[in-house]
């Protein structure tokens, strides 16, 4: 029941919010918002309802909950520069997706999970705070003791068949490590499912 609810979730938003197969399909089969109305639904949206699409879907799609979402946000606008692409850097530099954009994990949820547990070292040190935000200079690895297990037995072979990284990951597949090189920068922001734009607009009303 939960697989089918994310999957209507994804339909909601327009994008899918994970990489699990039942997202694509339920898009591919249903590529319109779910409801009695189906695709034939008339509804216009405000521009107040284009904001909170936008900022539902980021939400969703780094898997955070409301009051954890807006206490980023509020972060972001405290920070000099562009909020919206201070908003995109915070995001992508938790320790979840740092995993899940390396390859180590084929969703985010998955990445959460793993990190969670503990399977992760950052810098030679366990860390299981999903939200821990890496910073430039620091190697995130698999746990010596979680090498060889589970579904870490072929993560060698899975890193070296993925096919891009963002440009701010170093990725050492034969180590099965990921070096920070920087921040998310140009295209590491522009090419995201969500429209930041939007989302401080929809926090600024």
């Amino acid at each position: 029941m939960r697989l089918k609810l994310k999957a209507k979730i994804s339909r909601r938003e327009g994008v899918a919010i994970s990489d699990a197969a039942s997202h694509t399909r339920a898009l591919a089969k249903r590529p319109y918002a779910p409801g009695v109305h189906g695709p034939d639904s008339r509804t216009r949206m405000t521009d107040y309802g284009k904001q909170l699409r936008e900022k539902q879907k980021a939400k969703r799609l780094y898997g955070l909950n409301e009051r954890q979402f807006s206490n980023l946000f509020e972060e972001a606008t405290r920070k000099r520069g562009n909020t919206g692409e201070t908003l995109v850097q915070l995001l992508e530099r938790r320790l979840d997706n740092a995993v899940y954009r390396a390859g180590f994990a084929k969703t985010r949820a998955m990445a959460r999970q793993a990190v969670v547990h503990a399977h992760f070292n950052v810098n030679g040190k366990p860390v299981n705070i999903p939200s821990y935000r890496v910073r430039a200079g620091e190697v995130v690895t698999i746990r010596e003791t979680k090498k060889g297990k589970g579904i870490w037995k072929t993560i060698e072979e899975t890193l070296q068949n993925k096919k891009e990284t963002p440009s701010w990951l170093s990725l050492n597949a034969k180590e099965a490590s990921v070096k920070v090189t920087g921040v998310p920068q140009g295209s590491d922001l522009q090419n995201q499912p969500y429209d930041p734009k939007m989302i401080v607009e929809f926090y600024s009303r």
